[in-house]
């Protein structure tokens, strides 16, 4: 048992680690397109790609409602601290649940 507890705790440090690294390309993506960036440069075709296809059906859903201000960026953001707090942790406590014999 205690290496498939070990198989779930390294899969939520991973998952910790990748919406980790997500939430900060969000918010890289937002800060860039504050100013005119240029369109052909190697990195904000990369956040675009990379962002674009989460932030796009946020946007269709809920529109431009705060006018010029776009709060998809925080909505993925929040999404994110969600998981984060309430999937990952659960995955954790259950390794360790899994470890000591918890459960049956």
């Amino acid at each position: 048992m205690f290496i498939f507890a070990n198989l779930l705790l390294a899969i939520a440090n991973i998952l910790d680690i990748m919406l980790t690294v997500y939430m900060w390309i969000i918010i890289i993506s937002a800060v860039i397109s504050w100013v005119n960036p240029d369109p052909y440069s190697p990195i904000v075709r990369f956040l675009y790609s990379v962002t674009e296809p989460v932030l796009m059906p946020i946007r269709r859903l809920i529109g431009f409602r705060l006018g010029p201000i776009d709060i998809s960026p925080l909505i993925v953001i929040l999404a994110i601290i969600f998981t984060r707090k309430f999937l990952i942790n659960s995955l954790i406590e259950l390794a360790y649940k899994l470890k000591r014999g918890g459960i049956v």
